[in-house]
């Protein structure tokens, strides 16, 4: 009987471990490391056709056709005010649901789902200022390894979200 407690105890200990992880989808845009919750995640898809859209916001590339729905495209590089790549090989959009929408987030590269901790996890640093500083929910970090969460509620103001409501008849 007393092994059989043992292998109980073990596996409600595993699965406490487990409810105190959060798998997180890691790209990068620029130099930097960032990553989202992958329960966020819809799918990822390479680059198509993107059609413009007059009056969108300046980050907002065009909008996509993607199984008969129309999703708009956000480049992060614009979004996070750094100069645009030309290399455009390892380019992915990343389907996200945000707001009950769809939106697609145009990154360099996406580069593996990690497994974190909640330990591993801290607040988003203090140096942190400005509009930028509320598009981070905290920070990853492994060994020498930082990576930026994206707060994607945060990604977009409300304003934003409204304009985009309007580019999407859905």
């Amino acid at each position: 009987m007393s092994t059989y407690t043992s292998k109980k105890a073990l596996t409600e200990n595993e699965g406490k471990e487990m409810l105190q992880e959060v798998q997180l989808a890691c790209f990068r845009v620029g130099s930097e490391l960032y990553a989202l919750d992958i329960m966020r995640i819809k799918e990822i898809i390479r680059p198509q056709k993107l059609t413009p859209v007059p009056k969108a916001p300046s980050f907002i590339e065009g909008v996509i056709n993607l199984r008969g729905s129309v999703i708009p495209v956000a480049d992060m590089r614009k979004r996070f005010d750094l100069p645009i790549d030309e290399d455009t090989r390892k380019n992915r959009i990343v389907i996200c649901s945000l707001a009950k929408r769809n939106i697609g987030l145009l990154v360099d590269e996406v580069k593996e789902v990690k497994r974190f901790t909640r330990k591993e996890i801290a607040p988003s640093p203090q140096f942190i200022q400005g509009a930028q500083a509320d598009y981070f929910l905290g920070v990853a970090r492994r060994d020498d390894d930082l990576i930026m969460l994206v707060d994607l509620e945060k990604v977009l103001s409300s304003e934003e979200k409204i304009e985009l409501h309007k580019l999407t008849h859905d």
